[in-house]
């Protein structure tokens, strides 16, 4: 009984029988589970590859913030800021800055 129907199975005459309708029913929604899960693995990979380069784009970006600001800190030091204006012979004032109050006339 159960070598006919492994015999049957390997000569394919369950395909070409009179009930095969069923059969190849069958075989059909279950070669189209078969193509559709393949298109969501193949659309989940490209997901995951493109989430990786977003990644990596994003900790390009973030380093390049960071070098641009700590560039922009040491423009912002004062001895900086003093030696670019020591060309133009402009010089830092000996005296310290004094506040000027306003009264109003009210």
């Amino acid at each position: 009984m159960i070598k006919n129907k492994v015999n049957n199975i390997l000569k394919g005459t369950f395909l070409i029988s009179d009930d095969s309708f069923k059969n190849w029913r069958l075989i059909i929604f279950l070669s189209f589970l078969a193509i559709i899960m393949i298109a969501s693995s193949h659309s989940a990979d490209r997901k995951v590859h493109e989430i990786a380069s977003l990644n990596e784009e994003v900790k390009e970006f973030r380093s390049a913030f960071i070098d641009g600001r700590s560039i922009l800190m040491k423009l912002k030091w004062e001895s900086t800021i003093t030696k670019k204006l020591a060309a133009k012979e402009v010089i830092p004032s000996d005296e310290p800055p004094k506040k000027i109050k306003v009264k109003s006339q009210n």
